[in-house]
């Protein structure tokens, strides 16, 4: 286990930090690369506040990656690679001399806001190129965070509570999100047994977790600012739905214990080329509910007006898409929303996580009472931002 390393793409993410500050804790551990895109300011100085600055940023290579070196307090070296997913030159920087790559980088959309081409190039041919850069740079594990729509929900009639594994589920939805997220899973649990160019093996996994919430998390973060900017009113366009949803910190304390089995002699054989559904002990109930719980401390209620029924929205949603279909020669229509997202709005959709737990040894790292405290907090500063935003626009 002596000086390993391990790279983490989409590290700069709400999931990839959170992953990033728990490698930190791990033993023999002496460089975590990061990978993405783009660093936020504030992202650089979460990352900074980990240790101290050693150096502010290396030459650049032909590449385009703009490494910043970060020595931390536990000794373990923190490199930022700024670098696309689909350039191979980037990825083969960033896999050299890597034992273990953490795939977290994915384009999500789930209002068809964002071109299918660049959505199944990130999340399909990007998780392709990492996994034959892994075969050329003899990385030995490859954890792919999947997610929960690979599974479904296809209907809003159908109801699937506690699902399991053993029951293969699987997405039948073309929309580019939920099919690219497919398509790559596959790709990654197809790859398990690959010869490395130094002879071993290539061993990988993914897990699947269900809606992430928490600290930071876009969507919510995105609930709340229009909430906001209604009266603080949220929407309640979901509450047929019954979900089970997962905190960040317990989905990155899952790709943690992953990384250990899939390097452990012991346990690795059976959990190579496994899928793992990751949830806790946060209570089942519908995503309004959940936003209502996470926002009513500051004020924000849901909205109480009437709401259409499902079966008629599912068909107003189809009428739209059709819509956007015939005009797609001339204009881009992109309906407020689509089958797909009524779908997984209002769907009965939970899921034990009994086999991570007895496989991987998973148990959550925090209770639901810990992560909705942290949560809310959180929701409180936005709140108390767009209060002070409006009474400097006053003044």
């Amino acid at each position: 286990m002596a000086g390993w390393s391990c790279l983490v793409t989409g590290g700069g993410g709400f999931l990839g930090q959170r992953i990033v500050r728990l490698l930190v804790e791990e033993k023999e551990l002496q460089e975590i690369r990061v990978l993405d895109k783009v660093f936020r300011p504030e992202v650089r100085e979460e990352f900074s506040n980990l240790g101290h600055q050693e150096s502010s940023r290396s030459r650049k290579p032909s590449s385009d990656l703009t490494p910043v070196h970060t020595e931390l307090q536990s000794k373990i070296r923190l490199t930022l690679l700024e670098g696309d997913i689909l350039d191979e030159q980037c990825l083969k920087e960033a896999c050299r001399g890597t034992s273990v790559v953490i795939h977290t980088a994915s384009v999500i959309d789930v209002m068809n806001a964002v071109q299918r081409e660049t959505i199944m190039n990130v999340n399909v041919k990007g998780t392709q190129l990492l996994l034959e850069t892994c075969v050329k740079a003899s990385v030995p594990v490859f954890i792919h965070t999947s997610t929960i729509e690979v599974a479904g929900p296809n209907s809003y009639r159908e109801i699937i509570q506690d699902g399991h594994e053993e029951e293969h589920l699987e997405t039948a939805w073309s929309s580019p999100y939920p099919y690219s997220k497919k398509l790559a899973e596959k790709a990654v649990l197809g790859a398990n047994g690959w010869a490395l160019k130094n002879g071993g093996t290539l061993y990988t996994c993914a897990l699947r977790p269900m809606y992430i919430y928490g600290e930071g998390s876009p969507l919510l973060f995105a609930h709340v600012e229009n909430a906001l900017k209604n009266n603080g009113i949220l929407t309640n366009h979901c509450k047929f739905s019954r979900v089970n949803p997962v905190y960040v910190g317990n989905v990155a304390w899952a790709h943690i214990l992953a990384l250990r089995a899939l390097r452990d002699p012991q346990k690795a054989p059976s959990i190579q080329g496994q899928f793992y559904y990751i949830s806790d002990g946060t209570p089942h109930q519908s995503y309004d509910d959940l936003n209502y719980t996470l926002g009513k401390e500051w004020g924000l209620c849901l909205d109480s007006g009437m709401s259409l029924p499902v079966s008629l929205k599912y068909w107003l949603a189809f009428l739209l898409e059709i819509v956007s279909f015939l005009l797609s020669p001339i204009y881009r229509y992109r309906p407020p929303f689509n089958c797909h997202l009524v779908t997984l709005s209002n769907s009965v959709f939970t899921f034990s996580y009994k086999k991570a737990q007895r496989e991987l040894g998973y148990e959550p790292l925090f209770t639901w009472e810990e992560a909705k405290q942290k949560t809310k907090e959180w929701v409180g500063s936005l709140v108390k931002q767009h209060k002070e935003t409006l009474k400097t626009k006053t003044h």
